[in-house]
């Protein structure tokens, strides 16, 4: 901000001074320059009649022109901004950019397939128009690097298009091991990306065990969002 707010005082600046010179200017003149150029405008006044009416009649025809251009290019001007806006279409603006986490709603659901994982399904909100052009979800459970879901490469198209009613699936399966190891949570954390700002916590619709959890791409066919180790 202290740049453009630097460009403004510049300009502004500028702008003083050069009132201040015009004003300098219009002061200098002396009461005798005043009088000369009324003397010398006088004999111009009081010239050949003929040439009056012809001068006016230009002047006349030089303004009506000047009207009739400026009018020309106002209706121009207005039809182009009202093509503009008949062809907005009234999404958010950043129309075509990256999905962040905070353009999403997000639900959540308990599945049994591949013995038991969450099935993320991720929606644009309301007027929004963005794509998910990092395939892989961030998912962590916690802040601890042990509870980083790791990216099993399964399933996606590269980017997604969300907007209306699509949306798109990833799975996260929350424990990979046999072992009766692990950490329970009831909230999972998820992000479109990993250096995302904003990421989403979301409730889990039961308590987690969570032991090295892995997340699939994500997909427009929910099929393709059942986690499994390859």
């Amino acid at each position: 901000m202290r740049p453009r707010l630097a460009a403004r005082s510049t300009r502004l600046f500028l702008a003083v001074a050069a009132v201040t010179a015009l004003a300098a200017t219009s002061t200098a003149c002396s009461p005798d320059d005043i009088e000369d150029t009324s003397s010398s405008s006088a004999p111009s006044a009081a010239g050949d009649g003929s040439s009056s009416p012809s001068s006016g009649d230009s002047l006349s025809a030089g303004a009506s022109g000047s009207s009739g251009s400026g009018s020309s290019e106002s209706s121009d001007s207005g039809g182009a901004d009202d093509k503009a806006a008949a062809s907005g279409d009234g999404e958010k603006s950043g129309y075509g950019q990256s999905c962040g986490t905070n353009d999403l709603d997000f639900t959540v659901t308990s599945e049994t397939q591949a013995g038991g994982y969450y099935l993320v399904t991720a929606k644009a909100k309301s007027g929004i128009t963005c794509y998910l052009d990092v395939n892989t979800p961030s998912v962590s459970f916690g802040s601890g690097a042990d509870g980083v879901a790791s990216p099993v490469g399964q399933g996606g198209e590269d980017p997604i298009k969300l907007t209306g009613s699509a949306v798109a699936y990833t799975g996260i399966s929350p424990k990979t091991t046999n072992s009766d190891a692990g950490k329970e949570f009831e909230n999972v954390i998820i992000a479109t990306s990993d250096d995302d700002p904003d990421p989403a916590e979301l409730q889990l619709p039961d308590t987690a065990t969570v032991d090295k959890p892995i997340v699939t791409n994500w997909a427009t066919n929910r099929a393709e969002a059942v986690p499994v180790i390859v």
